[in-house]
């Protein structure tokens, strides 16, 4: 049975995965300063996005989501192990996207994937300190790009 300071690191760490998907969505890049440590360690390799620490990745968000017609970052079933200040967890995300296209329509696509985080707890509240993605399948998506995942 868990405590109740494990059910409330629980909940903690269940808002912060929560705190990113809404920032990321609505493109508010500050509030991401709430979900990583300033020395999170980012890789997005697997879907072609770069690697590295939270000042960097932060930028290339700002810069690089916008040209999407829409995101949603859905994420469910989220296991996570706790170890005292520390915690892993890995998170199921469905991410429907629009890209606009040359000739001014949109390509729908999905992203299916796993977020595979560890945490701290901080002084200001638990955050990420390590994310990487796993895929698990996208839907129409360019060849091209499909072709780089493989």
């Amino acid at each position: 049975m868990m405590t109740l300071q494990q059910l409330s690191d629980r909940r903690e760490i269940d808002d912060v995965l929560i705190a990113y998907c809404h920032a990321i969505d609505s493109h508010r890049w500050d509030e991401l300063d709430d979900v990583f440590t300033p020395d999170a360690f980012i890789d997005y390799t697997v879907f072609g996005g770069p690697k590295g620490h939270y000042p960097q990745i932060k930028q290339f968000l700002a810069e690089a989501l916008p040209s999407f017609a829409y995101a949603q970052h859905n994420i469910a079933t989220s296991r996570i192990t706790l170890n005292g200040d520390r915690a892993a967890g890995r998170t199921i995300c469905t991410n429907p996207v629009g890209v606009r296209e040359a000739d001014g329509g949109i390509r729908h696509m999905v992203y299916a994937l796993w977020y595979v985080d560890e945490l701290a707890r901080t002084p200001a509240g638990w955050r990420i300190t390590n994310r990487r993605e796993e895929i698990s399948h996208t839907l129409n998506v360019p060849e091209r790009e499909a072709a780089a995942q493989a």
